[in-house]
């Protein structure tokens, strides 16, 4: 059995199971050299199920953690599951009913990246819902790993997607709203509190990840934060972990934020301590930190995970073995 199999099977059930030990007992003097060791084997359980995502977004994940829970491979449980939010028009920053840019034209990003390392995006995509499932797309049926605009909106056209207005009449009076006053202020906790990013561990121990959005509200147009752009608002390597954020686009990508929490994982730190290591590269820089939000979360390969934003109210939800509970994250300016 592959050894990192035996560790992350082990940690995951905390069952203690050993698997071909023999107690073998030889005076230096020995010189008979043994010729057979005999050696007992306890099967082992199945891998303790997890997704994870970012913030309230309970029934997205929870969707998630069913299809795992159902023996369903990671990638596909995580698509399932943000398709909820890209499909609810309440949610502001995702999907349909999305807050456009300052023209009024709502563009969405997206990206997906499989166990096996693979990786698709789409970028500044108009009239479809779906596109975590167009970054999949592209990520399977292309030679390309990102494609922008019109031409990731025609080619979603030739896989079977619908063309769909994004605007809704709610996002559009709120943004005839805004443009009385034209104030780009973006707040922390409210502008970007839906963006889902999400990852998952499947039953065989395998992870994935997927993050879907429309960006800042009023953005300009063509404007692109970080999680389309792998390294930055998502990164994957079954190897070791996955890690995902959100907030401020622009200070995550100036730190490649989501491979840097992977790297420290892989270094050996935790899933916690990895997030809060990557905020702190943000907010050492200077006292900008002051005016945005940004929040990460992580797994690694043996099912721990964590998270860490700058500013209170971020919460992370997580489900596993049939539980769903939503965890409020510690953040950096914590008094005390």
């Amino acid at each position: 059995m592959n050894r990192r199999k035996f560790i992350q099977n082990t940690a995951l059930t905390g069952a203690g199971i050993a698997t071909g030990v023999a107690a073998i007992s030889c005076k230096e003097s020995d010189t008979k050299a043994l010729e057979t060791i005999e050696t007992a084997s306890v099967p082992l359980a199945k891998p303790t199920y997890i997704s994870i995502s970012t913030w309230n977004t309970e029934k997205a994940n929870t969707t998630s953690g069913e299809l795992l829970a159902q023996g369903k491979p990671a990638l596909d449980a995580i698509i399932d599951g943000v398709a909820i939010e890209e499909a609810n028009e309440e949610n502001t920053t995702v999907g349909i009913g999305a807050t456009p840019d300052r023209e009024g034209n709502v563009t969405l990003d997206a990206c997906v990246m499989s166990p096996e390392g693979d990786y698709g995006a789409v970028l500044a995509v108009e009239n479809i819902v779906h596109v975590a499932a167009l970054a999949r797309k592209v990520m399977e049926e292309t030679p390309h790993v990102i494609m922008a605009g019109k031409g990731a909106e025609e080619f979603a056209y030739t896989q079977g997607f619908k063309k769909q207005k994004l605007l809704t009449p709610s996002s559009e009076k709120a943004w005839k709203e805004w443009l009385k006053t034209s104030n780009y202020q973006p707040a922390i906790n409210v502008e970007n509190h839906d963006t889902i990013g999400m990852l998952a561990m499947d039953t065989s121990g395998k992870i994935a990840g997927v993050c879907t959005t429309s960006g800042l509200g009023y953005k300009m147009k063509g404007r692109v934060g970080d999680s389309p752009i792998i390294g930055a608002g998502l990164f994957v390597d079954d190897q070791i972990g996955a890690a995902v954020a959100t907030g401020m686009g622009e200070e995550v990508l100036k730190t490649v934020g989501s491979f840097l929490v992977v790297e420290l994982m892989r270094n050996g730190m935790s899933p916690q301590k990895a997030c809060e290591e990557a905020i702190h590269r943000i907010v050492k820089k200077g006292d900008r930190y002051k005016d945005f939000q940004v929040a990460y979360i992580a797994m690694n390969n043996a099912g721990e995970t964590g998270s860490y934003a700058i500013h209170e109210g971020f919460t992370m939800m997580k489900y596993s073995d049939g539980k769903s509970e939503a965890i409020v994250s510690d953040h950096f300016t914590k008094k005390p």
